[in-house]
């Protein structure tokens, strides 16, 4: 069954590659149908695959492969709660090292451009704890890391 609410994310070209990434990389993720121009289009040529369906950890979307006109921007990414260090390191380093690009706070993007903010749950917890001076140290510790590091995290928490 068709879900009633899909996200759809343009791609200059790269669609089904990106989908076949986050389904190998992301739990609860997989590759449904790609579907393939029956016509030549502005971008396009009769048989490109056009749009493909996948999910992103249970997230229905609809890879459309809609030319150059439109990027990505930070304005929309993926924010994904990792559980400890280990699946923090192999999420962010999966994207960065597959032609994506480092960012701030967790934060990098995909080769397609794609941002995903991977989010350990300590920051979360520490963050939102009602020690406000707690709060504010973690975010400082934060606010100087690309990738985010838990132990330095749950230390500035503690200090």
């Amino acid at each position: 069954m068709t879900p009633k609410s899909t996200i759809c994310i343009w791609y200059d070209g790269g669609a089904l590659e990106a989908a076949e990434f986050y389904a190998k990389t992301f739990p609860n993720s997989a590759v449904g149908a790609a579907h393939y121009a029956p016509g030549d289009y502005p971008m396009g040529k009769a048989g490109n695959v056009l749009t493909v369906e996948f999910t992103v950890m249970g997230i229905p979307c609809l890879g459309l492969n809609g030319g150059p006109m439109f990027k990505h921007s930070e304005a929309f990414s993926f924010q994904v709660a990792t559980d400890d260090q280990e699946e923090t390191d192999r999420l962010w380093n999966a994207i960065v090292d597959n032609g994506g690009q480092a960012s701030q706070c967790g934060w990098c993007k995909d080769k397609w451009g794609l941002s995903w903010q991977i989010t350990p749950r300590a920051l979360t917890d520490a963050m939102a704890a009602p020690d406000r001076a707690a709060a504010k140290r973690v975010f400082e510790a934060m606010m100087e890391m690309g990738k985010i590091d838990i132990a330095t995290i749950e230390a500035a928490r503690r200090d």
